[in-house]
């Protein structure tokens, strides 16, 4: 895959596989020739916390699993415990990346919604276009009753919802569910690789007030997102928007060079050039420090204001749009409260693993960064999951059109469930999703 030897070829010609590090001889500390030494060596040398991280000897571990998270970064008073830093199969992450595929069954639940509370409906809020789901005609706002003949209940009171994802093509899942008209059907689900849809709704709406306000969804920040975001802006300029509604709600993140298209075509000429992004490294890789600047799209809007939608699940890569664009560009947030994720990686392929340890933090051109609780909303709504996408009428889209035309919040909302593991532990990255930003 061409990103992946882009990567590989970067960082390879950059890593020092046994340099001292963390207080100690690393070439002591992690001798010996697997996965386990590479880690160290590695670890030491581009983790984003190597001075102050545990320095555990690979020995000391039987598998390479435990050895890592053994290394992790415990906390401080300035920093969060690494709820970030994980590996995956290469094969996996050139999928999504490279490719902008997945494999799976394409239907998200929202569970964190309904988290501790079994005597709630577990409904369907994201459906991927082009997934096996939308293929049997599954719908946001959808109830699952039964999920392989259990009760949806019993999976709210586990909080495990792996039961989703799929390991291997042509795996089954078999759902109970009844639509919002009430009918309910039994249905089976073959998992498949299929195209991942980033920009999957877009539309023009217009506000109580008559205002022209141009929608878009961006969900994953990967390179196929290019073509349908030019698309979409070049038809907002011709409709001659005046308002825009970015929804990032379900948007975990991905390539910084993407959000960063992203943000340049909502930022126009008011940012054209500006610092985006700082990504700021060990004092190792210092050399590595890099900044990110917005470029000029031809269908840029430059709208003086941007509303945008948001939740617990937006995280990293979609809250360093928010963060970069906020110096330059009113940024109206409507929604919940962001996962709280400034921290980033470099991917680095070993013996058939991808490993996004922390390599670096991002701050935005004014040095603004750290927002580990999240960033919160300007107006708190929940998500409306009897509400379409994009519709006028959808809570968050709602609230949008009334701060537009009257500069007020909405009276009441309840609010969603913020993300459970914010500011400890682990974060709950949902299944085929994934939670990050990357540089490249």
């Amino acid at each position: 895959m061409k990103f992946r030897q882009l990567v590989a070829a970067l960082v390879g010609a950059l890593v020092l596989t046994a340099c001292g590090g963390g207080g100690s001889d690393t070439s002591t500390r992690c001798e010996g020739g697997d996965d386990k030494a590479w880690l160290c060596a590695y670890m030491d040398d581009w983790y984003f916390w190597y001075a102050t991280s545990p320095q555990p000897l690979p020995a000391a571990y039987s598998t390479l699993d435990s050895y890592f998270n053994a290394l992790l970064y415990p906390g401080d008073a300035t920093f969060p415990s690494d709820r970030y830093s994980y590996y995956e199969s290469t094969a996996s992450f050139d999928q999504f990346f490279g490719d902008g595929e997945t494999l799976g069954y394409g239907v998200s639940v929202a569970g964190l919604e309904v988290e501790g509370r079994p005597d709630l409906p577990l409904r369907i809020r994201y459906i991927e276009p082009l997934s096996p789901a939308a293929a049997q005609g599954l719908q946001r706002g959808d109830e699952i009753l039964l999920i392989n003949g259990l009760a949806a209940s019993s999976y709210i009171s586990s909080g495990d919802f792996s039961v989703l994802s799929a390991g291997t093509a042509g795996q089954s899942m078999a759902l109970r569910v009844r639509g919002i008209g009430g009918v309910t059907r039994d249905l089976t689900l073959v998992a498949t690789v299929h195209a991942l849809s980033p920009v999957p709704t877009t539309t023009l709406i217009t506000s109580p007030l008559g205002r022209r306000v141009g929608y878009v969804m961006v969900k994953d920040m990967i390179n196929q997102v290019n073509t349908p975001l030019e698309t979409a802006f070049a038809q907002f300029r011709a409709q001659g928007v005046s308002e825009l509604v970015l929804d990032l709600r379900y948007n975990g993140g991905g390539l910084v060079s993407v959000g960063g298209t992203v943000a340049s075509y909502v930022g126009g000429s008011r940012s054209s050039g500006r610092d985006y992004a700082r990504l700021l490294y060990n004092d190792k890789r210092s050399s590595n420090n890099a900044t990110y600047s917005f470029s000029s799209p031809a269908s840029a809007l430059g709208l003086a204001r941007v509303y945008v939608l948001t939740g617990a699940r937006t995280c990293s890569a979609s809250e360093q749009v928010i963060n970069g664009l906020s110096p330059y560009v009113t940024v109206v947030q409507i929604g919940d409260t962001t996962c709280g994720k400034p921290m980033g990686f470099l991917p680095r392929d070993h013996n058939g693993n991808t490993f996004s340890v922390v390599n670096f933090e991002s701050v935005n051109g004014l040095n603004q960064g750290r927002y580990f609780d999240g960033l919160a909303p300007n107006c708190s709504v929940a998500d409306d999951l009897d509400g379409a996408l994009g519709s006028a009428g959808e809570g968050m889209v709602a609230a949008a059109l009334q701060h537009a035309d009257t500069g007020t919040c909405p009276v009441f909302s309840r609010r969603a469930q913020p993300l459970a593991a914010r500011g400890t532990g682990r974060p709950l990255v949902e299944p085929g999703e994934r939670q990050g930003m990357w540089a490249r």
